[in-house]
């Protein structure tokens, strides 16, 4: 008989779940923080599917203000109400909100050097990175068997190269289209 250790339901997250939790993401993930996130909920944690988790992130885009704070907050209070809400909320943005403040004061006294402005540069490409790759797994995990917009079978989804059911028929270019395979011989037509 094997032992299994006993996880937290994901039915009812405790406070303090959703504080640290958020908090991981919020530390690990300064400047993008969504890839983390989904890594701790979906992966980690398995709080959420990858389908849940794109359902509840695509009503928070729709929702005003930061989409990755929205998240937190419908997250934590489909667990906790209001103070599940405030503990996700508060665990995502402690860390940040601390580690901006302190950025503040060294810029305040290191601004003027060339080297400062160059890391900051790092900073936003590594964000934007980030950004980018989560959004290509959320649309990977998503492709598989999927059609393009157009009704027709891709063949393979032009980023990340997920099979189609019509792999088999069509050759397919990077942009998605796809035409059936030319005879072999250049004569017959």
């Amino acid at each position: 008989m094997v032992d299994v250790a006993p996880q937290a339901s994901p039915d009812r997250l405790s406070r303090s779940a959703l504080f640290n939790g958020f908090f991981i993401a919020g530390l690990s993930g300064f400047g993008g923080v969504l890839p983390f996130a989904r890594r701790i909920i979906v992966e980690r944690k398995r709080w959420l599917t990858d389908a849940e988790f794109a359902d509840l992130f695509s009503l928070c885009q729709f929702l005003p203000g930061p989409n990755i704070v929205n998240l937190a907050a419908a997250f934590g209070a489909r667990h906790r109400g209001a103070s599940g809400a405030l503990a996700a909320m508060g665990g995502l943005l402690a860390a940040p909100i601390t580690i901006v403040i302190l950025l503040g004061l060294l810029f305040e006294r290191y601004g003027r050097l060339p080297d400062v402005h160059h890391g900051l540069e790092g900073l936003a490409a590594a964000a934007a990175g980030l950004i980018l790759a989560t959004a290509l797994e959320n649309r990977c995990s998503l492709a598989a068997g999927s059609h393009n917009p157009r009704g027709r079978h891709s063949g393979v989804h032009p980023v990340c190269g997920a099979a189609s059911p019509a792999a088999h028929r069509h050759r397919t270019f990077a942009a998605g289209f796809s035409r059936p395979r030319r005879p072999a011989h250049p004569l017959i037509r």
